[in-house]
């Protein structure tokens, strides 16, 4: 486990247990909170820790105050927080996995501990099996029996599912309410619309002349395996899950919802079309986000919902919408945000990062964000940070699936791909691409069917006369080359020399402290005949950890050397993952977005990298795919 995982398990627990015991609110927040920050932070912090100005470097980190700085140099120094230590002792260990049962929180956890007894799930199991847990304050039958499916729903395995996984689900569940008599739309909401890598359930929105049927068809539908509510105007349900894993499906665990099977939970809310855009917005989320939109809104005294945006009103007792009030905004997100003074923000954004300052129109009135004036100064007014990554979204668009261009990691049969030189071409033309790169593996890659140098040679010939044979697509000769543990590429220059393209990525040795995985990557983006650093921390979501470097590091020598910092698009990778393309958004640096395609069906995961790239604030010109195959040729001349 990274030290950065390592302290969001410490302040994730310090959280529960100061809400499970009655302490400070805001202490416990402040807590969460920092947890939440430090797992979005793209540097290991180990070192920053132990550095000899730590707090104030620490207290730099927005959420980071001085006593949480305390905390993590206390943990870098001993590996303990003497806090989490005297917390532990105050409730029982077993309480922590019983608040880790899905809607049971550190306040009903107390309720059951402190009255009645309950120390450990099975305590809990216990008093649900005797029936003593019904005299306990607000356990009903139904809650009961809601707490008996959550503990099912644990022990099945269930986790957050990957975006790639749950996108389909989504998708089908919205097509199939569309063929519902009276539904006029439909639409996914939560964190799956945001983008994130993995979600924990699916939230779906309707609009209908008739409830009654989209709710019948919503619970009825194939895969459902239970009904947990079941109304007119909410629904929810357990569906099943039955992914393929690809090329992966040997590597996940069985019955689980890393993809092996197992369910998950779906929500159906029935939307009045008046206010299908506050809710929209408000079930879109995040949370984070949403606080921020509530706290503009009331600076400008208006009151937001999911509902509609409201006037103000001197009531506290009713919300505005069941006392007649009419809302000033509440059919689009368009209408809210514009009514707010800011331009619609991309759902991708929405995780309290900076987009309310970004989207925020000048108060002169001028329909442009706040930061647009940075763009309007050009690169010559040395933008940096956040600032700069706002400037380059608003003056070249946050990037799009339609503009990419071209694929720059293919594998084909001379390797472990499925297709030929040709097959994988004309495949890539059909997607509208102009460019495809061929980059097969290296020797040091034997089980993937990696080339001897020999083969290598033979292989650039195959390329060059498989060019010969299509006309209006580029195919590039090229080798996705192991880093080897030292830093060393797999490859002698002499042979690098004659690809079009090469891209160096971590397989092995993946288990690599901070400063060697720094270092062994910082010597691949630095090679002068390197393009594009692939995959950079070699990790698989759920299932491995990989490389831990120091990003900004290796984003600032990736800038300097033009070299191209990848996002692999397939959903178990993602990796670059949205904090660390923020990275490179925030410095100027370049990405290259590429589906490492083994099979036709990996084009398609395409989608999942630009989303990724998108919660990056990854602009269109950052990409090197989306550039015409001239600009793209120049640049990749200029390593040969």
């Amino acid at each position: 486990m990274s030290f950065n995982a390592a302290l969001v398990e410490r302040f994730t627990q310090m959280a529960k247990l100061m809400e499970l015991l009655g302490e400070d609110s805001f202490k416990s927040a402040a807590h969460a909170r920092a947890a939440r920050v430090l797992g979005d932070h793209p540097h290991d912090l180990e070192a920053v820790a132990t550095s000899e100005k730590a707090k104030p470097a620490l207290m730099e980190i927005e959420g980071v105050g001085a006593k949480i700085a305390d905390k993590i140099i206390e943990f870098a120094k001993s590996g303990r927080i003497k806090e989490l230590d005297e917390l532990k002792e105050k409730a029982p260990a077993g309480l922590l996995a019983v608040m880790e049962i899905p809607g049971l929180g550190p306040k009903t956890a107390a309720v059951l501990w402190r009255q009645g007894g309950v120390e450990s799930v099975a305590d809990l199991k216990r008093i649900i099996a005797d029936g003593s847990i019904l005299g306990l304050p607000r356990m009903g039958a139904k809650s009961v029996e809601k707490i008996k499916d959550s503990i099912a729903i644990l022990e099945e395995g269930a986790q957050r599912l990957h975006l790639g996984l749950a996108m389909p689900i989504a998708e089908r569940i919205v097509e199939g309410m569309l063929k519902v008599a009276g539904v006029q739309r439909a639409a996914f909401a939560g964190s799956l619309r945001r983008g994130k890598e993995t979600v924990g359930d699916l939230d779906v929105l309707v609009c209908t002349s008739n409830p009654a049927a989209a709710a019948k068809a919503f619970v009825e539908m194939p895969g459902v395996r239970q009904v947990l509510v079941h109304g007119e105007t909410k629904c929810s349900v357990r569906l099943a899950i039955k992914p393929d894993m690809g090329r992966w499906g040997g590597e996940a665990p069985a019955d689980s919802g890393s993809g092996g099977g197992g369910t998950i939970q779906v929500d159906l809310r029935v939307i009045d079309d008046s206010c299908w855009g506050a809710a929209l917005m408000y079930f879109t989320g995040s949370k984070e986000h949403n606080v921020r939109m509530r706290e503009r809104a009331l600076k400008m005294g208006l009151t937001l919902n999911e509902y509609g945006l409201f006037p103000e009103d001197e009531s506290t007792t009713e919300a505005p919408q069941k006392r007649g009030i009419k809302p000033v905004a509440s059919v689009s997100e368009e209408d809210i945000y514009r009514v707010l003074n800011m331009i619609w923000v991309p759902p991708e954004l929405r995780e309290d990062r900076g987009e309310m300052a970004a989207f925020a129109v000048e108060r002169s009135g001028a329909a442009r964000p706040a930061h647009a004036k940075v763009a309007a100064k050009g690169k010559a007014a040395g933008a940096s940070g956040e600032v700069a990554s706002a400037a380059s979204v608003i003056e070249h668009g946050l990037i799009t699936l339609a503009d990419i261009k071209a694929e720059l990691h293919a594998h084909t049969t001379a390797s472990d791909g499925v297709m030929s030189i040709v097959e994988l071409a004309r495949m890539a033309q059909r997607r509208g691409f102009h460019t495809i790169a061929v980059t097969d593996h290296s020797k040091s890659s034997p089980l993937a069917g990696g080339l001897s140098p020999e083969r290598l040679r033979q292989h650039i010939l195959d390329v060059r006369a498989a060019q010969r044979e299509l006309d209006g697509i580029r195919v590039l000769a090229g080798s996705e080359v192991d880093i080897l543990a030292s830093g060393e590429l797999d490859y002698d220059d002499d042979l690098l020399a004659e690809l079009d393209v090469v891209v160096a990525s971590p397989h092995a040795s993946l288990s690599q402290d901070s400063a060697a995985a720094t270092k062994r990557l910082l010597k691949a983006i630095e090679h002068p005949l390197v393009h594009i650093l692939g995959h950079p921390t070699g990790r698989l979501i759920n299932r491995r950890a990989g490389l831990s470097p120091d990003v900004p590091a290796l984003v600032a020598a990736a800038k300097a050397c033009n070299t191209a910092m990848e996002i692999n698009t397939h959903w178990y990778r993602l990796d670059l993952r949205d904090t660390h393309a923020r990275v490179v958004a925030d410095a100027g640096a370049l990405v290259a977005i590429d589906s490492d395609v083994h099979t036709p069906e990996d084009f398609d995961n395409l989608r999942f990298g630009v989303a990724t790239a998108r919660r990056g604030w990854i602009s269109a010109r950052a990409c090197v795919n989306t550039w015409s195959a001239e600009e793209l040729a120049a640049w990749l001349r200029k390593k040969r």
